[in-house]
């Protein structure tokens, strides 16, 4: 074998690699990264990052993991309402909304075993005595 036989073999390799590549990233279903409304949810932003700063300067930490007992809790106050997404990156389809409706004495517990085992996102919009809150926490189950 000479030197332009090696090249030739190199090049078709990784033309090769590069076209498997090409295929393979093309037949990929189920990622989905991006959440509906996208533009109009960047539009608004600015609001979130208000919400966000307010809970900062509470300086509370509304949502804990019990990963022994796969629950969620919410420490919220009696009144609070909201709403609680549990956001799947990786599959849209498998997020979940659940209602905050304030008549809950004490820590509200979520279950999460149910939950596919993987990365989530616990997003938590809530009121409380009229001021508006957020707060996210990234969950591992």
């Amino acid at each position: 074998m000479n030197w332009g036989k090696g090249i030739l073999f190199s090049i078709f390799g990784f033309i090769a690699i590069i076209m498997t590549m090409v295929v393979i990233s093309v037949r990929m279903e189920g990622i989905e990264l991006v959440t509906e409304g996208y533009y109009e949810k960047e539009i608004a932003y600015q609001e979130q990052i208000d919400k966000e700063q307010i809970t900062l300067d509470k300086n509370r930490d509304v949502i804990s993991l019990n990963s022994q007992n796969q629950l969620l809790i919410l420490d919220l106050p009696s009144g609070a309402i909201g709403m609680l997404h549990l956001f799947r990156p990786s599959d849209a389809s498998l997020d979940q909304k659940v209602v905050i409706d304030g008549k809950n004495q004490g820590a509200i517990e979520i279950p999460v075993g149910n939950l596919k085992s993987g990365y989530w996102k616990a997003q938590l919009n809530w009121t409380e005595n009229g001021v508006e809150f957020y707060q996210e926490k990234k969950i591992d189950l």
